[in-house]
């Protein structure tokens, strides 16, 4: 083991590249493709300054590893993530804004529409079926809503 780390070679720290990219891809978390992209530097400074003993060879891929990770999690804290669809999975969220037609009349301020295959309670201002209906906002699985 120890023959190895004294003769490092540039294609050694290119194969540990290519294994910690494969863990991050089997166990994703933005943690391991900075190994990856470190010891693929690493290798790189290696097939330039060939002569670059062990100890220099481990301190510039522990050096590389951990600037990256501290310089992706503050990009992460200062660019947050954009989601392209915020309410994917909150059915009720999804709702807000559009009309709908009562399926039964609002009554003592709840009553029920009917979206897609699902029944919804709505609470809002008592008034009849097939009256038109916009939600304004979600509490818990009961959508408001106002009279258009």
């Amino acid at each position: 083991m120890s023959e190895l780390v004294t003769n490092l070679q540039y294609w050694h720290w290119w194969v540990l590249a290519m294994i910690c990219l494969a863990i991050e891809i089997f166990a994703p978390g933005a943690v391991f493709i900075w190994f990856s992209v470190s010891a693929a530097v690493t290798g790189a400074i290696l097939l330039v300054l060939t002569d670059l003993a062990w100890q220099w060879q481990i301190t510039i891929f522990g050096v590389l590893t951990l600037l990256s990770i501290l310089a992706w999690r503050q990009y992460r804290k200062n660019v947050p993530e954009v989601d392209s669809h915020p309410a994917l999975n909150k059915r009720g969220e999804e709702l807000i804004g559009r009309t709908f037609t009562l399926s039964t009349p609002i009554s003592n301020n709840y009553g029920k529409i009917h979206v897609d295959d699902t029944m919804w309670k709505v609470y809002g201002v008592d008034c009849d079926a097939g009256q038109k209906v916009k939600v304004t906002s979600l509490n818990g699985t009961v959508l408001n809503v106002e009279h258009v």
